[in-house]
């Protein structure tokens, strides 16, 4: 009896030993899917880093390229030796004493827009070059309607017509002064055809500073840039410009760069980085 008592403790012990060496192996494996499982989402962090930085390095590669781009379009315009323009016909073309026109230079699109003028007889001057006149008539369209009643004066001249205009300044004020208000030959934005002067009735259509106390010198002076003009000599860059304030004189750049000099109150000489 006392046999079959220390037999039944045996096989108990045994059976007790077997059960607790088989939970062993799976508590090994579950440590080891735990071990691999950590050692995947290393590898993955370690493959998803070079890739977030490479999209990093991408991005910067992109906004260097864009500023070159933008460096790019603001270069200064291409003169010859002489100081002309090689491009004269740009309507971005950067006009006055360092940046010349040629002499024989006359626009191939010149037209007269259909605008009021504050003269009756047939005149070069009526004429600005399509994409300007085309704006014109938009912008003299839109302050109608906006009750402004504005009255184009002067478009463009010849190398020669501008030449006996600067003479004439000069003699009778002297060449220094007439410097401050008139340009001269190759100098003037009217050679390029993207100038009008423009007054209004309100001002006895005078080509004067008080024209930009008008409320149709008011509103050129806030909405003009909407249709790709600006007024491009400004009160508060003579310095620059080299010129006085003229809050007549439009100058047509296109939509897109007149927006630009707007928003950032520049000039041309500005935008180029050429002023002093």
């Amino acid at each position: 009896m006392n046999k079959n008592v220390l037999g039944i403790s045996f096989a108990v012990f045994l059976l007790m030993t077997g059960c607790s060496t088989s939970t062993e192996p799976e508590e090994d494996s579950e440590q080891s899917e735990d071990v691999a499982s950590d050692a995947e989402q290393t590898d993955n962090e370690e493959e998803t880093e070079p890739v977030f930085e490479e999209n990093d390095s991408e991005e910067a590669g992109s906004d260097t390229s864009d500023q070159s781009e933008d460096a790019a379009e603001q270069a200064p315009p291409k003169t010859n030796e002489k100081g002309e323009l090689e491009n004269p016909s740009a309507l971005d073309a950067l006009v006055n004493r360092d940046y010349l026109l040629p002499g024989d230079y006359k626009p191939e699109d010149l037209t007269v827009p259909d605008v009021p003028f504050s003269f009756e007889e047939e005149h070069p001057k009526r004429q600005i070059r399509e994409p300007a006149a085309d704006a014109l008539e938009t912008l003299f369209e839109e302050a109608e309607a906006e009750g402004m009643q504005l009255y184009a004066i002067s478009g463009y001249r010849s190398y020669d017509r501008q030449e006996a205009i600067f003479a004439a300044n000069a003699a009778e004020d002297g060449e220094e002064e007439a410097n401050k208000y008139s340009a001269q030959a190759g100098e003037s934005e009217h050679q390029s055809g993207l100038a009008m002067d423009v007054s209004s009735a309100s001002n006895d259509f005078a080509l004067t500073n008080d024209f930009g106390e008008t409320p149709e010198g008011e509103w050129l002076k806030e909405h003009a840039q909407e249709y790709g003009f600006v007024i491009r000599y400004p009160d508060d860059k003579t310095d620059i410009t080299g010129y006085q304030y003229e809050p007549w004189h439009l100058r047509y750049v296109g939509e897109g760069l007149a927006e630009t000099l707007y928003e950032a109150d520049d000039t041309l000489e500005e935008y180029y980085g050429v002023h002093e």
